[in-house]
């Protein structure tokens, strides 16, 4: 497989292939092979922690915006999986609900997202990638949810 349409993980998981999308430098996956003999872990849909404890809670003022509510639900994800061995190089998969924010016109922030999410994903310190899509969604659980992610990770 020629070295510019794939990238293989870290020593944890040397034998996991993620596929780059071909010519693109945008910091996902198109693809993620995971040969058998792993062990998959699904970790449940993280939601943003109170980012303004003084703000009333179920509203936006207190999980903040969605690169603010993104950069708390990875950390959540994160504490997970370190809490199960693993880290945010093992994610193979990921799902990301954003809901429409005011402030944009009730369109999704996927700017915000991205600036959050390319703190974790793509970076010298962890370059694995996660196959991932992003879709905007009428509405999560609590009013002032912007973001909810899952992923799926590989032991």
């Amino acid at each position: 497989m020629p070295a510019a349409h794939a990238q293989t993980t870290a020593p944890a998981s040397p034998d996991v292939i993620r596929h780059r999308p071909a010519g693109s430098t945008f910091p996902i996956a198109s693809a993620v092979e995971v040969p058998a003999g792993r062990t998959l872990v699904f970790v449940s849909g993280a939601v943003p922690a109170v980012a303004d404890p003084k703000a009333e809670r179920g509203t936006l003022a207190a999980y903040g915006d969605t690169r603010t509510q993104t950069l708390s639900v990875l950390a959540n994800i994160e504490r997970q999986l370190k809490g199960l061995g693993l880290g945010m190089g093992s994610v193979v998969k990921m799902q990301v609900f954003l809901v429409g924010d005011p402030a944009k016109g009730g369109r999704m922030d996927f700017d915000g997202f991205m600036s959050a999410y390319t703190e974790h994903f793509g970076t010298a310190a962890q370059p694995n990638l996660p196959a991932r899509s992003v879709m905007q969604v009428a509405g999560l659980v609590v009013p002032g949810w912007l973001v909810e992610i899952e992923v799926t990770a590989v032991r």
